[in-house]
């Protein structure tokens, strides 16, 4: 059988760990024997990106910007223990972090449903997906330990040098405190990737704050949403059938667990990072979770939502088995080679991705999977395999269809 052609390359962001094992498992058994892959390949391992002072992850990026569609690897984001089992120049900064700012995205994250694998919420029956504000926020804070009793303010100094100052508190005694900002032209793009991906995929989009309490700050997340849909946005919505509201996020939260599923919950960086987390894990796992970038000026950068599988990694260096589920990472693949199959209008390309996505989920519902999984499996008996052979049984169920 020939291999499938690109025209265009995927910018690929390779990683760390487990995952970067993985990484070249699923080329070498799921994709090379049937496409002939272009990439323009990046390593964002820990030691490259400290070989090259973090310049590796801003040119990845850049190279999205150029081609449109990225796929990215699990990286490790250092702390203090990484900083000295790697013998980093210094902390680097998460490489997700860098890519959003720079690719001015919003993340959208949804489980991978399989039969068998049953979410802990009952009522739940399609995905739920979380879009994340990639800026800002408590990602971008400053924050100051106050050592004694004193006065704290916000200071805004505009062109001119007139100052604008709000109490923020005055301290009787030690305590912290904590700046956080956003931006409009930011939180404009996170409005029109989720206006844009609900339109896509034709799910209805919620949006939910806390502005009863943050009169300001929330608020202007809820004014810029409403006034960009009513200005862009309201005709299309009614003419694909699918509604946007907002309600407060503990009315959200009431509301999901309510739910069937099937829409777009838009959140906040902060709330969007923990509900994404909930959600996969009611789902059944973080290995079981779609992600993707999306930038309102077309780019889209597919990853695992996932970490770097750390403990099974070491598990690996000593010869050990493991059983690591690789489906989010392959899901990377396949969302990236279908965007770019779209793209360059190569239909065998986006076919081929539907049909690998496909083998993974009846490979999982014919009984046969990793060991996260078959612990919380409702199907009787099933296989467990261990990370090597779970990719080789979706290569021959690939084959089979």
């Amino acid at each position: 059988m020939s291999k499938i052609q690109m025209t265009t390359p995927l910018v690929e962001m390779d990683g760390d760990e487990m995952t970067r094992i993985l990484w070249q498992i699923i080329k070498d058994e799921l994709l090379l024997p049937f496409i002939d892959l272009k990439t323009e390949y990046y390593d964002l391992g820990l030691e490259h990106r400290n070989e090259t002072d973090d310049k590796v992850t801003v040119e990845s990026a850049e190279a999205t910007k150029k081609y449109g569609v990225a796929v990215k690897c699990a990286t490790i984001t250092p702390n203090a223990a990484r900083m000295t089992e790697y013998n980093l120049k210094e902390m680097w900064k998460s490489p997700n972090g860098t890519i959003r700012a720079i690719l001015d995205g919003t993340v959208f994250r949804a489980p991978i449903v399989v039969k068998g694998i049953d979410p802990n919420v009952k009522t739940w029956k399609k995905p739920i997906t979380i879009a994340r504000h990639a800026y800002g926020d408590v990602y971008k804070n400053t924050e100051m330990r106050i050592p004694a009793a004193g006065k704290v303010e916000l200071v805004y100094t505009n062109a001119e040098g007139v100052e604008e100052r709000a109490l923020v508190h005055t301290f009787n005694g030690p305590g912290v405190v904590q700046g956080q900002h956003n931006i409009d032209d930011s939180i404009e793009s996170f409005a029109h990737s989720c206006f844009k991906f609900a339109l896509d995929t034709k799910q209805d989009l919620w949006f939910a704050t806390k502005d009863t309490i943050s009169k300001k700050y929330d608020h202007r997340f809820k004014d810029i949403f409403q006034e960009i849909f009513d200005k862009e946005y309201k005709d299309a919505f009614e003419k694909a059938g699918i509604e946007y509201f907002y309600t407060l996020i503990d009315d959200a939260v009431a509301r999901v667990m309510k739910s069937e599923g099937g829409f777009i919950w838009a959140c906040k960086n902060y709330d969007g990072d923990v509900m994404s987390d909930m959600i996969s894990s009611a789902f059944g796992s973080l290995a079981m979770m779609t992600s993707v970038l999306v930038s309102p000026a077309g780019y889209y950068e597919y990853e695992a939502a996932h970490g770097t599988v750390q403990r099974h990694y070491y598990k690996h260096l000593k010869g050990e088995e493991t059983s690591t589920n690789s489906v989010a990472t392959i899901f990377a693949w396949t969302g990236a080679l279908r965007k770019r199959g779209e793209l360059d209008n190569i239909p065998e390309l986006s076919s081929f991705a539907d049909k690998l996505e496909k083998a993974c989920i009846k490979t999982i519902e014919d009984g046969k999977m990793t060991k996260d999984l078959a612990l919380i499996t409702s199907i009787e008996s099933p296989t467990v395999l261990n990370s090597r052979d779970f990719i080789i049984e979706i290569r021959k169920t690939l084959e089979s269809l």
